[in-house]
C-alpha cells in the first residue's frame, strides 16, 4: 500500500454541538442489562464501588460520579437501588438516574469532615440491605485478567469498606468480583452502546477532535506548552485523562503537565486531549520539512511514520462487524511488527466514559466485535533515536439497524459521520467498511511535520 506525504485540505471541524442526553429508556435498558447479569452469575445482590477516578460503572446507572469522595451503589436481585455516600454528595441521590433510597456514610468524606453517627461502618452498610445474603458481586473498576490467580477473589475496592462488607454479611456469603458484569469485552453491559449512547458519547469524540485540530495549527516556534494546552480546555468538559502538550523531552523534574517551556524547531511534540466518549493524540515533529530534522532523525518519514499510518489504514480498512480480535492483532503484528517497532499494548480498545474500558483485541481472543463497540485506535510505535508517531481517535462500530437508528433520530450526527466518511475516502484514499463509522473529525489524518499545516499522510 503506498503512502505520500501529499497537500491536502484539513478535515472539517464541528463547533458548539450540543450535548445528548441519555434518555430514560437508555437508562431502563442499562438497568435491565445489569439486572439480566446478576441473574445469570446467581447474585442477591452487586454493590458497585466508585470515587472520582473510578466512577464510570456507578455513573453508568446513577448518571453520576460520587466527587471528592467514595460512593457505593448496592443494587439487589429485586431491582431495590440503595446508595451509600459521604456528606457531600448525599444532595446528588435525589438526582440519580436510577431510582434509589440513601443512606449516609461519613467515612467516605474528606478527612475531619463530620462523623455525625452512631453506627458503624459495617451497621450502615447492614441499613443498605447487605445482610443474609449468600452471593455477593464486587464491581470496583478493575477487570482482573491474569492466568496465575483466582481472578474472581481479587477485589479492588478499599481495604475498610471490604472489611465491613465481611462483617455486615454473614460468614458464609460467597463475595466475588463482578467488575466483568460491566466491562467485559465478552458479554459486559457496557461494551455496546445504543443510538442515544453514541450520539451521547459523540459529543466528546467530536470536541476532543476538534480542539487537538485547533491546538495543532496552534503551533509555532516560540509558544509555550501552556499555550498549546490552553486550546485542548473545551466547553468547560471535565478530562478523563491528563492533558498533554508536550515539546521536546517530556517528564523533566517528573512533571506531567503542560508547562512554560517553549517550541523549538526541531522538537518532538505530543499533544493529547479526551473527554467522555472519545480522546485524540498526536505525536510528530516541530519541522516544515525533512531538512529540519537532525540528522539522526531524518529518515523519520520513512522509519516511523508511513509504517504507523500503514497500519493505522489497515486497522481502518479492516475494521467490521464480527471480525474477531485475535484477527485484528495479527493484522498489526503483520504490518507493524512489535519486534521492531516495539508496541506493546492492545492496538485498539474500547471507550465510553472512561477513555480506556477494555479491549477485546488481544492474541488470542475469540471475541467477535459487535454493533454498538465504541473503538479507539491506540497503536503506539517506538524506535530509538525518533519521536513518535500518534493519531488516535474514535470509531463506532453500527449493523445497518444501528445505522437507520442514528440517521433517524440524530440527522446532524448523521451528516457529520457521513461528511467524515467522505473526507476519508475523497481525501485520505481509505476506504471504510459501512460498519464503521468516524466520530472523530481528525480519524485517519496525519501531519509529520507540525510547522506545515498542508502536508499530510495519504493513501496513493
Amino acid at each position: 500500500m503506498p503512502i505520500i506525504l501529499a497537500t491536502i485540505k484539513q478535515p472539517e471541524i464541528y463547533l458548539n454541538v450540543p450535548s445528548v442526553v441519555l434518555n430514560e429508556q437508555t437508562i431502563g435498558q442499562r438497568r435491565s442489562k445489569i439486572l439480566q447479569g446478576m441473574a445469570q452469575h446467581n447474585l442477591d445482590s452487586l454493590i458497585v464501588y466508585a470515587d472520582k477516578e473510578h466512577g464510570g460503572n456507578f455513573e453508568y446507572l446513577t448518571g453520576f460520579i460520587p466527587r471528592f469522595e467514595e460512593g457505593l451503589l448496592v443494587l439487589h436481585k429485586s431491582g431495590e437501588a440503595v446508595l451509600v455516600l459521604g456528606n457531600e454528595n448525599l444532595k446528588l441521590a435525589q438526582h440519580s438516574r436510577v431510582a434509589a433510597r440513601v443512606v449516609h456514610a461519613p467515612w467516605f468524606s474528606l478527612p475531619n469532615q463530620p462523623m455525625d453517627t452512631t453506627l458503624s461502618l459495617s451497621e450502615v452498610l447492614q441499613q443498605a440491605g447487605l445482610k443474609g445474603q449468600q452471593r455477593v458481586g464486587i464491581a470496583g473498576w478493575k477487570l482482573f485478567t491474569g492466568s496465575n490467580q483466582n481472578n474472581t477473589s481479587l477485589f479492588d475496592i478499599p481495604t475498610f469498606i471490604f472489611q465491613a462488607l465481611q462483617t455486615a454479611l454473614t460468614s458464609t456469603c460467597e463475595l466475588l468480583n463482578a467488575t466483568g458484569l460491566f466491562i467485559s469485552p465478552r458479554d459486559g453491559a457496557r461494551i455496546t452502546n445504543n443510538a442515544n449512547e453514541i450520539a451521547h458519547y459523540e459529543y466528546g469524540a467530536n470536541l476532543a477532535s476538534s480542539a487537538a485540530l485547533t491546538a495543532l495549527n496552534a503551533v509555532e516556534l516560540g509558544k509555550t506548552e501552556k499555550s498549546i494546552a490552553a486550546l485542548l480546555a473545551a466547553e468547560g468538559q471535565a478530562n478523563n485523562v491528563v492533558t498533554i502538550a508536550a515539546t521536546g523531552d517530556r517528564f523533566k523534574n517528573a512533571n506531567l503537565y503542560p508547562s512554560d517551556k517553549q517550541i523549538q524547531r526541531g522538537d518532538k511534540f505530543s499533544l493529547t486531549v479526551s473527554y467522555k466518549g472519545g480522546l485524540t493524540s498526536r505525536a510528530a515533529y516541530v519541522v516544515n520539512d525533512a531538512s529540519e530534522l537532525h540528522h539522526e532523525a531524518s529518515d523519520y518519514l520513512d522509519v516511523v511514520a508511513i509504517p504507523y499510518y500503514r497500519a493505522v489504514v489497515n486497522w481502518l480498512e479492516h475494521l467490521h462487524v464480527g471480525v474477531k480480535g485475535h484477527e485484528v492483532y495479527q493484522l498489526i503484528e503483520c504490518v507493524l511488527p512489535k519486534a521492531e517497532y516495539h508496541w506493546h499494548l492492545n492496538p485498539g480498545h474500547l471507550v465510553a466514559d472512561e477513555e480506556w474500558l477494555c479491549s477485546p483485541i488481544y492474541p488470542a481472543s475469540d471475541i467477535a466485535l459487535s454493533s454498538g463497540m465504541l473503538l479507539q485506535i491506540d497503536i503506539i510505535p517506538s524506535r530509538k533515536g525518533y519521536a513518535g508517531a500518534s493519531i488516535e481517535d474514535t470509531v463506532a462500530l453500527a449493523d445497518e439497524t444501528l445505522r437507520l437508528q442514528l440517521a433517524t433520530l440524530y440527522p446532524e450526527l448523521w451528516l457529520r459521520i457521513c461528511a467524515r466518511r467522505n473526507y476519508l475516502r475523497e481525501v485520505l484514499n481509505i476506504q471504510l467498511h459501512e460498519d464503521v463509522l468516524p466520530l472523530s473529525n481528525t480519524v485517519g489524518y496525519l501531519r509529520p511535520y507540525l510547522l506545515n499545516k498542508n502536508l499530510a499522510l495519504i493513501c496513493q
